[in-house]
This record gives structure tokens, C-alpha cells and sequence, in this order.
């Protein structure tokens, strides 16, 4: 039996966690440290990984023994992930634009927020913004988007985890 597959819920669920607080202490630290502003998918990325926290968190606590617990956190934690691929993915597809396809910059977030329902803003910020299109930061070639990808890829791998650690010959 392999290490991995001796692995529980809690240990798999710590492991995210941890993850998912060393991603938002980058980003914290290029937005205060640095001086880099989120943009609005920049943000909707960040939601993504505290939703996944907050599973991993909440797993960890609860450490259920079953099949269907580790399922149940597996797949939340496993849709949390995946969003955050899909908007890091829409992102770099935004950055990627040729200038004059660019969409223009709409008004800011907060604004969004103040004045239209969830489900519009939602809307909005995944159809472009400019601001989203600006590469302001690159390390290695790649800019913080692709970083962000990267990031919830390996995170995906504690939620497979969980659903492994549901699947295991018990």
C-alpha cells in the first residue's frame, strides 16, 4: 500500500488548507508588498480559493470516517478548484486578446457590486474588462494568471485526494 493511499480525509484536507493559505499569502503580499491591485478576476480567483479553504477547513475539522463525507468534501472542494481554473483560464484567455480586441474597461467592482444584482456582476467581470487584459507583473515568462492556474492544478490534488481516500479497497 502506497503512502498516499493511507491517507485521510483530515490529512488530504490539512493539506489544501495549508495550500490554499500559502496562495492567499502571495497574493496578499503582491497586492500590500508589492503594490500590484487586483483586478475584479483577480478577485473572483481569490473567492475561489477561501470557498476552498473553508471546505478544506471544515473537512478537516469534521475528518468524517464514510465514503460519503470524503465524496461530499471531494467534490465541493473539487468545484471550488475547478472555478478558480475556469476564471484563471478566462483570465489569461483576456490577457492574451490582441490589443484591439481588448474589452473595454467597465466600471469598477465595487461600484458593480453597489448597483447590480449578483448574478450581473458575475456577468460582467467573466465577459472582460481591460483591466483584466494588463499583464503588470511577469515571473519566469508568465504572468500572474498563468501563476494562479498553476496554483489551483496543484491544488487539485487534495480533493482528488479526498475522493481517492473515498474510493481506497477499505
Amino acid at each position: 500500500m502506497s503512502a498516499l493511499s493511507r491517507l485521510e480525509v483530515r490529512h488530504w484536507s490539512l493539506a489544501g488548507l495549508a495550500f490554499c493559505v500559502l496562495m492567499m499569502a502571495v497574493a496578499l503580499s503582491l497586492e500590500h508588498l508589492v503594490g500590484l491591485e487586483p483586478c475584479p478576476l483577480c478577485i473572483f480567483q481569490r473567492v475561489a480559493v477561501i470557498v476552498a479553504g473553508l471546505v478544506f477547513a471544515v473537512a478537516a475539522i469534521h475528518n468524517p470516517g464514510g465514503r460519503l463525507g470524503a465524496v461530499l468534501y471531494g467534490l465541493l472542494s473539487l468545484g471550488a478548484v475547478g472555478t478558480g481554473i475556469g476564471v484563471a483560464w478566462r483570465h489569461l484567455w483576456l490577457q492574451s486578446l490582441p490589443a484591439d480586441e481588448v474589452p473595454s474597461c467597465g466600471p469598477g467592482l465595487d461600484y458593480m457590486l453597489d448597483i447590480l444584482p449578483l448574478q450581473q456582476v458575475v456577468n460582467r467581470v467573466l465577459s472582460g474588462s481591460g483591466e483584466c487584459a494588463d499583464i503588470d507583473f511577469l515571473l519566469l515568462g508568465v504572468s500572474l494568471p498563468g501563476w494562479t492556474l498553476v496554483g489551483f492544478v496543484v491544488l487539485a490534488l487534495a480533493p482528488l485526494g479526498l475522493l481517492l481516500t473515498a474510493f481506497r479497497e477499505r
